[in-house]
């Protein structure tokens, strides 16, 4: 194996026997690892491992929390393809408002160029210096903004990708609309790289709104909190993120701009002065207007900072009918005391999209296995308010049988035969968002 994917990558770029991780801190061991340059090199790897049967990995920024780049025990001798070589902008048309970016590329470069000639790359999941874009497209990431804005896909006009047996193809390009075809874009972004490999993408890109107006308040309980959470979507403005965190990540995490000892912290942002002082309306008299700068700071750290509350945390992101948010914030809560831990969460109110967490004492087995325990109950709640399992970070290993829960039979049945469609050996990161 070694001596054959030397031959396709070079010897600088082959690792043997090596263990994956991401963020989830789920891990498994993978045959080898390889760095392909381009997209041609992914496709000769891809090549070699088809017709070997060798089951195949890709590889980002491992910054996912689902367990998406983890090898199952039985797949110990897949080759991991890691896809950071490939980072070039290809072309970038500020006039025009697009760029076309190879999937290595991460995503603070994408923002950060977009932002230099006054543009807006809205998708904005967090760790976004480590996080690469292709990544983003296989989870189709959102973030805080994605309430306004939508979610990666919503921003990708054509994607180039390597499919099975080792084609590269491309669906889309530089075209803003295109319906000529079935829409094998979409099937291709947010399918955890068990369809094929992206390898480059042509993104939409907006002019920059003029400036950031973010908006808090505190209060005294969850259904209160909520109801203010209605009254702004009622408001007639569309903030550009509507975020939300409850009493337990406030006292882990105190915001720097408000006396927040409540059950409840609710955080808008506004792109006008005049929609601004809308959204303190909705919020009521205790609402306050802090330094962008300062909000997003503090949010950024949110997720750190409840981990430090007691060492560890297991965070899963379930998501519901937005008018359910109240039953499933203090579900968390519920479930949390009915397994003896600790439960909290924070997350994108504005999509009914939670981190519900759990915290954990470092090291303690025994905890862990409670904690997942609730983790399943959590997700049973989620489906019973109408919701689903994962708003954003994916279904990976963690979540593994869930979309069965889920889905009818009929619609297990038709990804399925996707999935046998695409990838006829099931050789694409086995295992993952499969029912």
């Amino acid at each position: 194996m070694h001596a054959d994917l030397v031959a396709i990558v070079g010897a600088d770029h082959v690792e043997a026997d090596v263990t994956l991780e991401d963020a989830s801190g789920l891990r498994g061991r993978a045959g080898a690892l390889v760095a392909p340059a381009d997209a041609r090199e992914v496709a000769a790897v891809v090549a070699w491992c088809y017709d070997r049967d060798v089951p195949m990995i890709p590889v980002g920024g491992r910054s996912g929390y689902s367990g998406g780049i983890v090898p199952r025990s039985d797949d110990a001798g897949a080759v991991a393809i890691a896809l950071h070589r490939l980072d070039a902008i290809r072309s970038f048309d500020p006039l025009l408002w697009r760029m076309h970016a190879e999937a290595g590329v991460t995503t603070a470069t994408v923002a950060r160029r977009a932002r230099e000639n006054g543009l807006l790359f809205p998708p904005d999941p967090g760790a976004a210096e480590q996080s690469q874009l292709g990544g983003n497209l296989a989870t189709n990431a959102g973030g805080p903004h994605a309430f306004k804005y939508g979610v990666t896909g919503r921003w990708v006009t054509g994607v180039e990708a390597v499919l099975a047996p080792g084609e590269v193809v491309s669906f889309g390009g530089p075209v803003r609309k295109d319906v000529a075809g079935l829409d094998l874009r979409s099937l291709l972004i947010g399918s955890e790289g068990t369809l094929g490999i992206v390898t480059a993408a042509w993104l939409r890109l907006v002019p920059a709104p003029g400036e950031a107006f973010p908006v808090a308040a505190a209060f005294g309980s969850v259904r209160e909190g909520c109801a203010a959470i209605d009254a702004v979507l009622g408001s007639g403005v569309v903030p550009a993120a509507v975020e939300y965190l409850d009493g337990r990540c406030l006292t882990a995490a105190p915001p720097p701009f408000l006396d927040a000892d409540a059950a409840l912290l609710v955080v808008c942002e506004a792109e006008s002065a005049h929609d601004r002082d809308e959204l303190l309306e909705a919020l009521g008299s205790g609402a306050v207007s802090p330094p962008a700068a300062e909000v997003w700071r503090w949010r950024e750290g949110v997720s750190i900072a409840v981990r430090a509350a007691r060492g560890e945390k297991l965070s899963e992101d379930i998501a519901v009918p937005v008018e359910r948010l109240a039953d499933a914030i203090e579900g968390t809560i519920a479930i949390g005391e009915r397994h003896g831990l600790e439960g909290c969460s924070w997350g994108h109110a504005g999509d009914g999209n939670l981190h519900s967490s759990f915290l954990l004492d470092p090291g303690d087995d025994e905890m862990r296995t409670r904690a997942n325990a609730a983790a399943h109950d959590l997700f049973d709640l989620a489906r019973e308010l109408g919701g689903t399992a994962s708003g954003e970070h994916g279904i990976g290993l963690l979540k593994a049988g869930q979309l069965s829960r889920q889905w009818s039979p009929a619609a297990v049945d038709a990804a399925r035969a996707v999935k046998r469609a695409l990838d006829p050996k099931g050789l694409f990161n086995p295992g993952k968002k499969e029912p």
